[in-house]
């Protein structure tokens, strides 16, 4: 496994980062999730990502099952507030309210004292960002909290929150966008920024997916068993199945096997050139797909192969800030 600072923190997280937005939970038995999580530490990953909301908070009970008996110093631990949790009012948001109330279930959830790293998961227009780093400065203070981090906020909202978290004394350390190689919309103005600032991007979707394995080919049925036919991950894939997108991938097929190398690791490998790149959250409803993931970090794309790649998905790749509002690739 290879190890990175999280932004200009000493906080090293591993590369390959495992996360279960959609699986635990919901998309997969418990045991299977279970199976997931030991692989992943047998594989040497060290960092887990969750969030409050993922299948209604179950999944953060997953994982605090799955984690159970690990030396808590030996593993990062990484969830998110903002998502709506319950019917009332102020079951959502980044109000202290909220905030405050959120990391306490999600702390018994997970089984722990603390996160490593708590991430505002959408910027919150409607709360006065003092409110909100004030209240995760308070978290930190205490100690139930070791770092911040963001997830989809634009370049201006980054720049706000680490310069009112260094006013506060508190780290902000980490983005997490979606990016991929369909998905570039943060190399416009989120990395020069996040690079100027000392803040890291920990990326999710980076297989944009399961689109980037190939797996799903432009005018055929679905495959059995993938997130495109399950009822709870298969609108989130639905914008990326479109025959002009999937012609485009099956493209890159002779590419990787001409490289020795599966689809997936040649998406995921792409994703951590970026040096603005700390980890790339996979996840998996198997074992063997997460060995296959690890594996991107024995691949080293040459300029010439990565040329060719981005050649073909120029044309269907979503690159610019103006292009993503709206767009079926988004999950908002």
């Amino acid at each position: 496994m290879q190890f990175r600072n999280l932004g200009n923190s000493g906080l090293r997280v591993s590369a390959i980062s495992y996360g279960n937005w959609i699986t635990h939970g919901s998309q997969v038995a418990e045991q299977a999730a279970l199976d997931c999580v030991h692989a992943a530490l047998d594989l040497g990953i060290t960092t887990f990502d969750t969030a409050d909301v993922y299948a209604g908070t179950r999944a953060e009970q997953v994982l605090g099952r799955a984690l159970a008996g690990q030396r808590r110093e030996s593993v990062e631990i990484f969830t998110k507030v903002y998502m709506p949790t319950g019917p009332g009012p102020n079951d959502r948001g980044l109000s202290r309210k909220h905030i405050t109330e959120s990391i306490h279930a999600s702390l018994r959830r997970l089984g722990t004292d603390y996160v490593d790293l708590y991430q505002a998961h959408r910027f919150d227009a409607t709360i006065p960002l003092e409110e909100t780093m004030e209240t995760f400065a308070d978290l930190v203070h205490s100690g139930k909290v070791l770092y911040i981090g963001v997830s989809e906020w634009n370049a201006d909202q980054i720049r706000r929150g680490v310069a009112m978290a260094r006013d506060l004394r508190i780290q902000l350390v980490s983005n997490q966008p979606q990016y991929s190689l369909l998905w570039r919309v943060i190399e416009e103005e989120v990395v020069p920024t996040s690079r100027e600032v000392g803040v890291s991007q920990i990326v999710w979707s980076p297989i944009a997916q399961g689109v980037l394995t190939g797996k799903y080919l432009p005018g055929a049925e679905l495959p059995d068993g993938s997130r495109a036919t399950d009822g709870s991950g298969a609108n989130f894939v639905q914008g990326y199945l479109r025959d002009e997108v999937l012609t485009q991938v099956q493209l890159l097929v002779p590419l990787a096997a001409e490289a020795g190398i599966s689809m997936a690791q040649m998406a995921v490998a792409w994703v951590l050139r970026n040096d603005n790149v700390a980890s790339a959250i996979v996840g998996a409803t198997r074992p063997a797909q997460l060995e296959d993931n690890v594996g991107a970090l024995d691949v080293v794309l040459d300029d010439s192969l990565v040329a060719k790649i981005e050649a073909i998905l120029e044309p269907v790749a979503i690159t610019s800030v103006a292009a993503k509002k709206g767009n079926p690739l988004y999950a908002s």
